[in-house]
């Protein structure tokens, strides 16, 4: 877990869920959680969450009939549909709307799966703990330092797929990186957003349960960030931004920093 890989497959990276885990349709989001990055000049860093996470049944409709299943490559989230399948995918919103009282409650099948899942993640490098909780969540601690000579994608896991991480720090040339949290925030309607991607429908929709607070900490020069009450500078002279996170938070929260120089 934790482990870092090129930014150009962070659309396909996975899921904290192992494939053998996995239940049918179910994407992981953010729900009640503390999360921190403490990124240092020289590229040290530390991340943690604490908190929970949230299994979703995706309600994705099946356009079989409109074209070929996806592969999950980028390219096959963002194709133009036809009248035909939005029509369709509208449809399904609708029933899965319909249909979410009966479908909200752990199955015993589900809760045995939920709870091994828990216990392979618990044993994951970074996971201090997992434990499954009912409601189709699961309470973690994580954290994890390395440095950022290369990408880093949390959740990570090359036995599955997401469309969003939580969090991404991408590179940007020799002496900058960019920190962006797409899985804190809300917005279903641009074109990185999972709604946008095909991705659960109606009523648990990612987003719907975010509640907590991102903070990132740095030594290092802040060229650009989104937080609209601008930087907390410590006595230490380290500084801060803090994102609150919750069903109305539109925009993903964002730094760019400027580090020591890569060779």
């Amino acid at each position: 877990m934790g482990v870092a890989m090129g930014m150009a497959r962070w659309l396909r990276w996975p899921v904290l869920l192992a494939a053998p885990l996995l239940l049918t349709s179910c994407l992981l989001v953010p729900a009640k959680f503390v999360s921190t990055l403490d990124i240092r000049a020289d590229r040290s860093f530390t991340f943690t969450y604490v908190g929970e996470v949230q299994l979703l049944r995706s309600g994705t409709p099946d356009l079989e009939s409109e074209e070929p299943a996806g592969t999950g490559e980028i390219g096959s989230w963002n194709a133009k549909r036809g009248d035909t399948a939005l029509a369709s995918m509208t449809s399904a919103q609708n029933e899965a709307e319909a249909d979410f009282a009966l479908t909200t409650a752990d199955s015993e099948e589900e809760a045995a799966q939920l709870g091994r899942l828990a216990e392979a993640l618990s044993q994951e490098y970074g996971f201090r703990s997992a434990r499954y909780i009912g409601g189709r969540k699961l309470a973690v601690d994580y954290r994890i330092n390395g440095r950022l000579d290369h990408a880093f994608i949390f959740p990570f896991n090359p036995d599955g797929e997401v469309l969003i991480p939580f969090v991404a720090v991408e590179l940007r040339g020799k002496d900058r990186v960019r920190v962006k949290a797409p899985g804190f925030a809300n917005d279903q309607s641009g074109p990185g957003s999972m709604a946008g991607m095909g991705a659960p429908g109606a009523s648990e929709r990612p987003g719907s349960m975010l509640d907590g607070r991102f903070t990132l900490t740095t030594d290092a020069d802040i060229v650009s960030q989104n937080q609209e009450d601008g930087v907390e500078t410590m006595p230490d002279g380290t500084k801060r931004l803090v994102w609150p996170v919750n069903p109305g938070t539109r925009d993903a929260p964002m730094a760019v920093l400027r580090l020591k120089a890569l060779p």
